[in-house]
């Protein structure tokens, strides 16, 4: 299949990349500089040239602190790309998968969060990536939807890079207890989603690796895994203010991956181990 990817450059795109190449599908990758999904003539223009039969958009504004002060920069990759994304599929024939985000839900729950249940972003970024969900839906009827969480992989910036810097710059370090989620590993999550754009199984997905975990569990383990010696505290989501509030809870559930006959992707543990493995080689 031809297959246009948008954020090439950037820690998924790279895997789902990589992925699209081991599978031989004939890939597009598109950063910033190829094309700027802000500007919809030129996303009609690339879309109609090269006509491809899957867009895979993984290309998002996704700095969450950022995005409470500049949710219209936001709103115009996360939405009006999309939308510009979704008209040129139409019309090219093209089927389309957009990364969203557990950040669609307000994170109240007390258990995993269903594909159908009612979305309550806590901010601007969530905001926007809903925004996105509801424009693809409105302009595409063969559209995949993939709210995932967590995300580290070796080409970005992430959590794991952070723990694991923090911990050899000064063997302590403080961590939320309180806010609890599911890790997702971008190479767990690029198969995934090269695997769902084969098939005609349209709809609202939710993928992340197994497994529930805490921030501050998440990093007991990196640096387990990692063997290094390095003291881990727990602290309140309090007492480590940031500009954008982040869902308390937001662990997806993955029963629809099940229900399609889908991969499901692999212990989060498991999948670290496979990234500290790939990092370190």
């Amino acid at each position: 299949m031809k297959v246009v990817v948008t954020g090439a450059a950037g820690q998924l795109g790279k895997d789902v990349l990589l992925e699209l190449e081991r599978k031989n599908h004939q890939a597009y990758g598109l950063d910033r500089q190829q094309l700027d999904i802000t500007i919809e003539e030129d996303v009609m223009a690339y879309i109609s040239e090269v006509k491809p039969d899957v867009i895979l958009h993984c290309a998002a504004y996704t700095n969450v602190d950022a995005a409470e002060e500049n949710e219209d920069a936001a709103y115009a990759v996360n939405a009006a790309g999309t939308e510009y994304l979704a008209k040129a599929a139409s019309q090219n024939g093209a089927k389309m998968l957009y990364v969203s985000t557990d950040y669609v839900f307000d994170g109240s729950a007390n258990k995993p969060y269903e594909v159908d249940e009612p979305t309550k972003p806590l901010g601007a970024y969530g905001r926007t990536k809903l925004a996105g969900e509801q424009l693809l839906q409105k302009n595409l009827d063969e559209f995949f939807i993939v709210r995932t969480a967590w995300v580290f992989g070796i080409h970005g910036n992430n959590f794991v890079k952070t723990m694991l810097r923090l911990g050899k710059e000064r063997g302590e370090v403080g961590v939320v207890h309180d806010q609890v989620g599911s890790p997702t590993y971008t190479v767990d999550l690029a198969q995934l989603m090269v695997e769902l754009m084969e098939t005609d199984k349209y709809g609202v997905y939710h993928a992340t690796n197994s497994g529930i975990c805490s921030w501050y569990e998440f990093a007991v383990e990196i640096f387990k895994q990692a063997k290094m010696d390095v003291k881990v505290n727990p602290l309140t989501t309090d007492q480590f203010p940031r500009p954008a509030a982040r869902p308390k809870y937001s662990v997806l559930s993955k029963k629809r991956i099940e229900q399609e006959g889908l991969n499901p992707l692999r212990d989060w543990k498991k999948a670290l181990g496979a990234y500290l493995e790939e990092s370190n080689a």
